[in-house]
């Protein structure tokens, strides 16, 4: 049987230990898949932290790696849904220098054409804010490259699924124990 090779979004809600973080990229290590992006943050609950990891695998190893990741003893719960599943997007900054904002009007286009925040300018540079998928994260990084991108950062996806999880509950019985 050959599947496909998809992307997921994988959620897990943990307590927030020291070491965990490493053995959970170990699981996707042992199997040499690659994490594209991570992200981790606090839940919906106090005490309860999401971690939010992208890997393009088959359906087969994404149920897998779930289950192992669930016999971590800080886990609570584990899920993984493709990206028709999700809602999702990421975040990025760049630094350019500043007299290009006022010297090139065509920087000023790429800005308003791709809804880009400016975050902060000084005599040395400015600071953009883009929020999106990542195909117009990286459209924008290479309009932009073309003037010169002194820093640029990009964070890893954040996501909310479509259908609910029905977490919250589990997730309060948890925090009350």
């Amino acid at each position: 049987m050959n599947e496909d090779i998809k992307s997921f979004t994988i959620s897990i809600y943990t307590e927030n230990n020291i070491g965990l973080l490493n053995r959970i990229s170990a699981i996707f290590q042992r199997r040499h898949i690659n994490i594209e992006s991570l992200t981790t943050s606090q839940s919906e609950i106090d005490g309860v932290n999401r971690f939010v990891i992208v890997v393009n695998m088959t359906e087969t190893n994404a149920n897998k790696i779930v289950k192992q990741i669930e016999k971590q003893v800080e886990t609570i719960r584990a899920y993984y849904h493709t990206e028709e599943e999700t809602i999702f997007t990421e975040s990025c900054m760049f630094k350019i220098k500043s007299d290009l904002l006022f010297n090139e009007p065509q920087i000023q286009n790429i800005i308003k054409d791709s809804n880009t925040t400016i975050v902060t300018v000084n005599k040395e540079f400015f600071v953009l804010e883009k929020s999106g998928r990542r195909n117009e994260i990286e459209s924008l990084r290479r309009d932009l490259n073309a003037f010169g991108i002194m820093q640029f950062v990009r964070s890893g996806r954040i996501a909310v699924t479509k259908e609910e999880m029905k977490i919250t509950e589990l997730l309060t019985e948890f925090n009350n124990q």
